[in-house]
């Protein structure tokens, strides 16, 4: 019997997924508890206008992460970190601080997306890392300066 899951099964299937299973189990399981609907035309249809739309979906967002990631390409950043008398620097520089600074610049990008291999505790010049989709990683320079 085909059947439209309602929600992921582990040993079965993801939500939305048109799945082939006995009868017995349709119908004494997955049925009454809900877990799942009889594949009939109607839900054919639906779930098949459902995978466009995601599809259309995700391309666009695709676009607007390239799109993005050839501005952030040309980006060159600055910032500054307080430097002590000894030369050592009073905290660092996080992702987080990455991304309000880029925020200043009109880039919305989420802290998560900036990736550093540690905090940024020196002077000098960086390549960051930022994942705007899971096709689309660019890099941009930041110039981190001190100041006392």
């Amino acid at each position: 019997m085909k059947v439209v899951l309602l929600q992921d099964i582990k040993a079965l299937g993801k939500k939305g997924q048109l799945v082939d299973v006995a009868d017995g189990y349709a119908q004494n399981f997955l049925l009454p508890k809900k877990m799942a609907k009889f594949a009939d035309n109607s839900v054919l249809n639906e779930s098949k206008q459902k995978e466009s739309s995601s599809a259309f979906h995700q391309k666009v967002e695709f676009e607007k992460a390239k799109e993005l990631g050839e501005k952030l390409k040309k980006l060159n950043l600055e910032m500054e970190i307080k430097i002590g008398a000894n030369g050592k620097a009073f905290g660092s520089i996080t992702s987080k601080e990455i991304s309000e600074t880029l925020l200043t610049k009109n880039f919305d990008i989420d802290k998560k997306k900036i990736y550093l291999k540690e905090p940024i505790k020196s002077e000098g010049n960086y390549k960051v890392i930022v994942k705007l989709h899971p096709e689309v990683e660019v890099w941009f320079n930041l110039k981190v300066l001190g100041k006392n």
